[in-house]
């Protein structure tokens, strides 16, 4: 190359890419590729807060000024959106998680060396890039860090564990798979970690399945001021201020109908947000999930029916469907094909789809268009924070 390049957007991984279609890591729009291959950065790139930025695979887009983060968050779920032939009629401001705001995450713990090392694994490798800072967490999932390498240090056994941490209403739950405790002495060492730290909950497994080793309350989860049990492992939106963002989205779509679906419910993340004004029905295939849900609902004296269903093997049916006015779909990464078509198929007014993958939620949402759907407002969140992960909310309105 004898002449430089400009970098003109961003790829689905982070990379950015010149107009002849060269891919540059660690680039943003407006950056120059030298001939040299050094980069002469431009007026969006900006300086990466973290140390381990560039190694940690956390983190992808710490190079990108606010204005370029947020539309590569919107080109993500627009571009999703046209690969279908899928035309918005509204797309709302994109919706940004603040630094330090994430509520849960999966780290990975190895004896490295004699000592242990914590964090996320490098982009592409299963090498673990020892964590000193962390500019998505929350603060009280970080300040765990130490206290988990101290608890470790004194172990000289090879071992390679899953950490996962999530901040419950009673502070941290900590799940820690693939580590053994051998004898009394690492027992109550453990039982002294959780107390020093005032843990929430501490789940191990230890090879045979996760059993619960610390709970000295109830851990629970609020959800539109309701108090829900969490069992161990239950999911939650990635941030309190993206779930929000979400929930409202929700709100609005479905503002008026009396009688509301949430599929594929959880907990009861919408749920509680649309009871408040609607009937709803809750299903999920999570037995404890959905009796964590039952049970907040019945205590709070809201119009809550929670329904035990596989919807990917036995989904609602377009005639059990039509005696809703809204329906609201929150499915896994994969979609809900099945469920899909039966909505489809069905006479409900108005759906509101959320999602984590735009590809299958475009492949969705072009069912419900060719069954005569409009994409009446689309709206992009950032939940994860320089990462290429992105979600969405979207109202479909017959």
């Amino acid at each position: 190359m004898s002449t430089s390049e400009e970098i003109v957007r961003v790829a689905a991984k982070g990379d950015g890419v010149t107009a002849s279609g060269r891919h540059v890591a660690l680039s943003a729009p407006g950056d120059r590729v030298l001939p040299d291959g050094t980069l002469e950065f431009g007026p969006h790139h900006a300086e990466p807060p973290c140390r381990h930025f560039g190694r940690c695979g956390g983190c992808q887009l710490q190079q990108l000024d606010e204005e370029v983060l947020a539309g590569f968050v919107r080109d993500r779920v627009l571009n999703a959106a046209e690969g279908q032939g899928l035309v918005p009629e509204n797309v709302a401001p994109v919706h940004l998680s603040p630094p330090r705001t994430r509520r849960r995450a999966t780290l990975r713990a190895i004896n490295g060396g004699g000592k242990p090392l914590i964090g996320f694994n490098e982009g592409g490798s299963h090498r673990v890039v020892d964590m000193r800072e962390c500019h998505v967490l929350h603060p009280d999932l970080f300040a765990l860090i130490a206290p988990l390498r101290e608890m470790l240090a004194p172990r000289r056994d090879k071992y390679a564990v899953e950490i996962s941490l999530t901040l419950a209403g009673q502070g941290v739950d900590c799940a820690i798979k693939g580590l053994k405790l051998e004898g009394l002495t690492q027992t109550e060492a453990m039982l002294d970690f959780c107390r020093d730290q005032g843990l929430a909950r501490l789940t191990l497994d230890q090879g045979y399945g996760a059993e619960t080793f610390w709970e000295p309350v109830p851990v629970t989860v609020s959800f539109d001021g309701t108090e829900v049990a969490m069992p161990a492992g239950s999911f939650l939106q990635a941030t309190s201020d993206g779930e929000a963002a979400l929930v409202q989205g929700a709100r609005e779509g479905l503002a008026g109908c009396g009688k509301v679906a949430d599929l594929f419910s959880g907990l009861g993340t919408f749920t509680f947000a649309l009871a408040g004004s609607a009937r709803v029905t809750a299903a999920e295939a999570s037995r404890e999930a959905l009796l964590a849900c039952r049970s907040a609902a019945g205590r709070a004296g809201l119009s809550v029916e929670a329904l035990h269903r596989d919807l990917f093997r036995n989904p609602l049916r377009s005639e059990e469907l039509a005696s809703f006015d809204g329906v609201l779909l929150d499915p896994p990464r994969a979609g809900a094909r099945e469920q899909v078509v039966q909505l489809a198929a069905s006479p409900v007014p108005r759906i509101v789809y959320v999602s984590c993958n735009p590809s299958s939620w475009a492949r969705d949402g072009k069912v419900l268009a060719d069954a005569g759907y409009r994409l009446a407002d689309l709206r992009p969140v950032g939940q994860f924070r320089w990462s290429t992960h992105v979600e969405l909310v979207s109202l479909f309105v017959r």
